[in-house]
């Protein structure tokens, strides 16, 4: 079976990120979506309401597990017998960042690769950052974001 880790932050899920999940999917018998719990970070929804969006959104299919993981990344694939880590591309500027955490990744365990797919062009522009950036005014999000984490914008900003 071949298993990837789809890390992130999720902070919400966005439309993109659904769509990184199902071509996931197409390459993939199994994807672990992996809350990465990082105490530098302020996200906006606590990691129990992301696991709950998320299980809500890309959880809907039985071969996508929902979890969360602290500590690197490449010990987390390990752990989950995947044979690899996968990571959209939105931009040339995602591109160094990314590079540098794979090379760090297969310095570290040879036995995970990191595969990048570039994201769907039509979310090519959206991020976590700018969603909650957005909602934070009152945009409607509708097509950008899944119903639930539209709904859940709204709570939190009191729209």
């Amino acid at each position: 079976m071949r298993i990837a880790v789809y890390p992130g932050t999720f902070d919400p899920v966005t439309n993109g990120h659904i769509d990184l999940v199902e071509r996931g999917l197409k390459l993939f018998d199994k994807l672990i979506v992996g809350i990465g719990v990082n105490i530098a970070k302020k996200p906006l929804f606590t990691v129990e309401e992301r696991l709950d969006m998320l299980r809500q959104t890309a959880g809907v299919d039985g071969r996508v597990e929902i979890t969360t993981f602290s500590g690197l990344l490449v010990d987390f694939a390990l752990e989950k017998d995947a044979c690899a880590i996968l990571r959209g591309l939105r931009a040339v500027s995602d591109f160094d960042y990314e590079l540098q955490l794979a090379l760090m990744n297969r310095k570290l365990s040879r036995k995970i690769e990191t595969v990048f797919l570039m994201t769907g062009f039509r979310w090519i522009f959206i991020s976590s950052t700018i969603v909650k950036e957005a909602a934070r005014f009152g945009a409607d999000l509708s097509d950008l974001v899944p119903p639930v984490v539209a709904e859940r914008l709204k709570e939190k900003f009191l729209i």
